[in-house]
């Protein structure tokens, strides 16, 4: 008996609202203005790491031994998600005195865009039935007390401007876009081409269906930037490649549900300056999750290296000190570690580099509490 009543009452704190959720966590409590160095409390924002959708125990003590409370699910099965689904991992993670606090829509997977996916991106017949599915899993995700859903529209992903290099400090991984050796390359068949002004269309669409949904169900939408950002990927018209594309975003559909995953680094390889993108964006309380990393920029949305967190163009620290001036609360994600000799044969990046991009940013993080908390 005593077991069932632990079980229900775990499930009926998971299925809080996602702020509450959020602050909930014991490992949490602590608040930004005690003495000693600042913890993750309710007015900080919390650093989050990816896991599996059926994480191994293995998994999920790596996470919480480096001081990550709260994950992210990118790799999920096709919708629609349902509570049961939600309840049975939210389950095997509070095993690990973890939470779920994002997850990802499967637009591109295993190397190629989901076709299902492809149909919204289109305006393509069985567009409305994928569109139907994902209103479902909000209602879950909302009922569970899960805050945020990200999701893509792009019409194709411009892998092949990628190269991994080893010219990093002592031979790591650097990950090098270059649009020169994609530039002229055709339409994949299977995907087809769609332009800019069809694709603005069909996400327009996307947003009037999800997004008030979306706030009845107390649920945050955000979409990731095109990442890598060239303005046309082998003959698709991307429609997140500009700092004037992110801001009419969030005009098509102007609600606290309808953001944006703001990334530093996609920030600064469309040429724009991540720490003003930042306060506009984190100022309208728009940014409903943040990617946290460093590039080198020689030429905007077509030439850069993905770097080491302390080398790179951007100044980290003040980005973090950005957020935290505009009261950014939800999750940070020090993400694309660098390959590292203790992680061979793991592409573009693994553990030992996320170790190390997790103190990177909690780093920044509690350097910029304390900075704030003397003003």
């Amino acid at each position: 008996m005593s077991d069932i009543k632990t079980n229900l009452s775990r499930r009926s704190m998971l299925a809080t609202s996602g702020a509450a959720m959020l602050a909930a966590s014991p490992a949490l409590a602590a608040a930004s203005h005690v003495n000693g160095m600042p913890q993750e409390g309710p007015d900080t924002p919390k650093l989050t790491m990816y896991v599996s959708s059926d994480p191994t125990e293995s998994e999920l003590k790596k996470v919480k031994q480096i001081g990550v409370n709260i994950v992210d699910m990118p790799d999920m099965p096709p919708p629609p998600w349902t509570v049961d689904w939600f309840r049975k991992r939210q389950d095997i993670l509070a095993a690990q005195g973890l939470k779920l606090g994002i997850v990802m829509v499967p637009w591109f997977k295993n190397g190629a865009m989901e076709p299902e996916f492809l149909k919204v991106v289109h305006g393509l017949p069985g567009r409305d039935d994928m569109i139907n599915k994902l209103k479902d899993s909000i209602v879950a995700a909302g009922k569970v007390g899960l805050p945020v859903v990200e999701y893509d529209f792009f019409p194709h992903r411009a892998n092949e401007g990628y190269k991994e290099v080893f010219t990093g400090r002592g031979g790591s991984g650097l990950l090098t876009f270059d649009y020169e050796r994609m530039r002229n390359l055709p339409p994949i068949p299977s995907e087809g081409a769609v332009s800019y002004e069809k694709v603005w269309e069909n996400l327009t669409h996307f947003l009037k269906e999800l997004v008030p949904v979306a706030e009845k169900a107390g649920v945050r939408l955000c979409v990731h930037p095109n990442d890598p950002p060239p303005h046309i990927s082998r003959g698709n018209g991307q429609v997140l490649h500009t700092l004037k594309d992110w801001k009419r975003l969030i005009e098509t559909v102007n609600s606290p549900s309808n953001g944006l995953t703001f990334d530093c680094g996609v920030t600064r390889e469309l040429g724009e300056d991540p720490v003003e993108v930042a306060r506009y964006f984190a100022s309208r309380d728009r940014i409903n999750h943040c990617h946290f990393r460093n590039v080198k920029l020689t030429k905007p949305n077509e030439k850069y290296v993905e770097v080491w967190n302390d080398e790179g163009d951007d100044d980290m620290f003040a980005v973090m000190k950005e957020l935290i001036k505009n009261k950014y609360t939800r999750l940070i994600m020090p993400e694309h570690p660098r390959s590292m000799e203790n992680d061979k044969g793991q592409k573009n990046g693994g553990y030992t580099g996320w170790v190390y991009n997790v103190g990177y940013a909690r780093a920044m993080m509690q350097a910029a509490l304390l900075d704030l908390r003397k003003s």
